[in-house]
């Protein structure tokens, strides 16, 4: 437009130039200060169009190309002005052409890596079977009653757990302590075992008294003799180290009971020394990594919690004294039903020894 208007003002010379000239563009851009693209666009112009060309008109023209030059130039010597412009472009174009997402937004897949040998390994039912002295074995199968085992002079069952081989042992210490070994590595059970000891780095006067097993993602209900307990995960009980971890606050006096898996929609059935018996719904209970957790049940002085568990509503469970075992019903069950930490009801005499809770049947 600036050569347009050059040419417009000077059209008579203009016109002498070229008709004079054989090489008309250079001598335009000399007289004129012309650039090549400016010389080009003269000579090209048809002479009735330049001359029908009003000086306002270019003018106007000129002014609005200038606005836009400055604008531009603007937008491009700030990024902040540049993103600004570019979001109000996306948005004006998802406005005209923007619809409901028709592919679904699926989380990525896990990159690659190299498998384990425990990854390579079956998965095999096994029952993992704990010794008052510490010693461990596992038995193929389900249907394994550590009880009628053979143990050594002096040892007798503790505790047993039934999970896959693959999965990861939790064992618990008289203190509270967390110790993990692969369940592939125990030693079978048609030996006595082994020692834990030989694996494992014990406190000074503690002993390994419970053990569990199951998916990272399970959830346990930890407890101590003292009423207190809480919920936890078993993939937080996992130890790398073979001292264990801290998890659940026991004193001196105390001990840590069985540990149950337990679900969100679960009862948890408390049963006291005195003796008596506590139900409430497991979302009651907090979910903790780990410390002494919340009051289960109200206590009177020397009493103690003897055993946990969790079941499904309106489950029917047994209750185990030494060679005594009483059947409780969903009915009888509902009658304990209360808030947590309440004192719950009396229980029979005959269960004041409770060594274990099942399910019934």
């Amino acid at each position: 437009m600036d050569g347009l208007l050059i040419a417009f003002l000077n059209i008579d010379e203009v016109i002498a130039i070229i008709r004079q000239e054989d090489k008309p563009k250079p001598v335009l851009m000399e007289r004129f200060g012309l650039s090549e693209v400016q010389a080009e666009s003269i000579l090209e112009l048809k002479l009735r169009h330049l001359a029908k060309l009003e000086e306002m008109k270019i003018r106007g023209e000129q002014a609005e190309l200038e606005d836009e030059r400055n604008k531009l130039e603007r937008i491009l010597s700030s990024e902040a002005r540049l993103k600004t412009h570019v979001k109000k472009e996306l948005l004006a174009d998802a406005d005209v052409y923007g619809d409901e997402r028709r592919s679904p937004i699926v989380q990525q897949a896990l990159s690659a890596r190299a498998m384990s040998e425990q990854d390579l390994l079956p998965s095999e039912p096994i029952t993992i079977v704990l010794s008052d002295n510490g010693w461990v074995r596992a038995a193929k199968g389900h249907d394994i009653d550590g009880r009628q085992l053979a143990y050594k002079s002096g040892d007798a069952f503790a505790a047993q757990a039934m999970g896959h081989s693959r999965q990861m042992a939790i064992f618990f210490d008289s203190t509270g302590r967390s110790y993990s070994l692969p369940g592939h590595s125990l030693p079978s059970a048609r030996s006595h075992g082994e020692p834990l000891t030989g694996r494992l780095s014990l406190p000074a006067g503690a002993r390994f008294t419970q053990v569990v097993i199951g998916d990272p993602d399970a959830k346990f209900l930890l407890a101590s003799s003292e009423g207190y307990g809480f919920i936890t995960q078993l993939d937080n009980l996992v130890s790398k180290n073979k001292s264990g971890k801290a998890i659940l606050s026991v004193s001196s006096k105390a001990k840590v009971l069985a540990p149950c898996v337990v679900k969100s929609d679960n009862w948890i059935v408390v049963v006291s020394s005195e003796p008596r018996l506590l139900v409430f719904s497991a979302d009651e209970l907090p979910e903790l990594a780990k410390g002494k957790g919340n009051k289960l049940m109200q206590l009177t002085d020397g009493a103690e919690v003897q055993a946990i568990f969790a079941c499904p509503v309106g489950g029917k469970l047994d209750f185990v004294a030494g060679d005594y075992v009483k059947t409780f019903n969903a009915a009888a069950l509902e009658e304990a039903l209360a808030a947590r930490a309440k004192r719950g009801i009396p229980l029979p005499r005959t269960l004041k020894a409770i060594t274990d809770i099942r399910i019934s049947g």
